[in-house]
Order: C-alpha cells, then structure tokens, then sequence
C-alpha cells in the first residue's frame, strides 16, 4: 500500500449528490499511471456492482478495502432482497439469510431503503448509505490506496445519481403502474 500524496492531494473535493468532477473512466485514466502495478490493476475490481451472485462472498482480490468493500455491497443487497420480499409478501422465496457482519448498518439501510415513499428516494437512501459505508471503510489514511478507491467509488456513486432523470422516471412510474392496475380485475384477478 503505497503513498498517493500527489494523485490524492490534486483531486477535486467530492461531496454526496454534486455532479461528478470528472468521469470514473477519466479518472482511472489519469490515475493509473500514477500508481503501482498491483494497485493499478485493481482499479477494474472497483464497482458498484455485484460481481456474482450475493449468496457467497467474493474471491479475495488482495486488498482489504477492496475485499471490504464487496463484503459489505453484498450484505447490503442481501438485506435488500429480504426486505422487499417482506415488503411483497411473497412467500415460498428462497433467499440466503444475510450475515449481521461485517455491519448493521446494512440491515438498517435496507429498511430504510424497502420504507421509501418513491423508488427515486429510495435510490437516493441507497447510494447515501453506500457514501457513508465508504467513508468507514476507508479509514483515517487520506493518501494511500484505500483513498484512491474510495474516490473512485464515490465517482461512480454521483455518475449514477447524476444519470437519474427524475421526469422520465416518473412518468415512466406512473405508466407501469397505470399499467399493472389496468390488469386487475376489480374482483383482484389478473386479466
């Protein structure tokens, strides 16, 4: 884990919900170079996303924060998935029971998320949650690679909120939904 002072210390200040200072793509670019070898190729590990299924944790990558990080988004998804079958109702769901560790924290931002009053504010819970998982998985170090991850996470938290169309979305919403109660029948069957 080597020290980034001069790539960490020339990076814009990121703030939860300012439009991104520059892409996660530009910002790979201008960093890699910058960085060891190991911690370079580890830049492409680095996503939001689920890189399999959530049932059983990650391969370990090599990097704590890295191999944190993943532990943490699947748990989160996990407690997701409980709860909006919870929310659902639906019954006979075979889910994988999600660990308590490595937070509660996640417990707690899945039902904050399943209790949104829209699918935007619950988007918005969602990557506020993750801000701030980020932010406690990264640790007091403000110049080694854990910083240099975590800004690359945050940059992809604000594209992602900066790509929400709010009025798309919304009459999009309200089309499905027009739709879905369309097809019951008042006595509540399907048609």
């Amino acid at each position: 884990m080597g020290s980034y002072y001069y790539l960490v210390s020339q990076l814009p200040y990121l703030i939860y919900g300012q439009q991104p200072p520059m892409s996660s793509e530009a910002f790979k670019e201008l960093a890699r170079p910058l960085l060891d070898a190991q911690d370079a190729a580890l830049l492409d590990l680095v996503s939001t996303g689920p890189d399999s299924a959530c049932a059983e944790p990650a391969t370990s990558c090599g990097c704590v924060f890295i191999d944190n990080w993943r532990e943490w988004e699947r748990v989160l998804r996990l407690n997701l998935a409980k709860q909006r079958a919870v929310k659902t109702k639906r019954e006979n769901t075979i889910l994988a029971e999600p660990p308590c560790v490595p937070s509660d924290a996640a417990s707690a931002a899945a039902k904050a998320i399943a209790a949104a009053e829209s699918p935007l504010e619950g988007e918005f819970l969602l990557d506020k949650a993750r801000w701030n998982a980020i932010d406690t998985l990264q640790g007091i170090g403000s110049f080694d690679s854990n910083a240099v991850f975590a800004y690359l996470l945050k940059l992809i938290l604000l594209e992602r909120r900066a790509s929400f169309q709010t009025e798309t979305g919304f009459a999009e919403y309200k089309s499905l939904y027009t739709s879905i109660v369309g097809s019951i029948s008042p006595a509540g069957e399907t048609k």
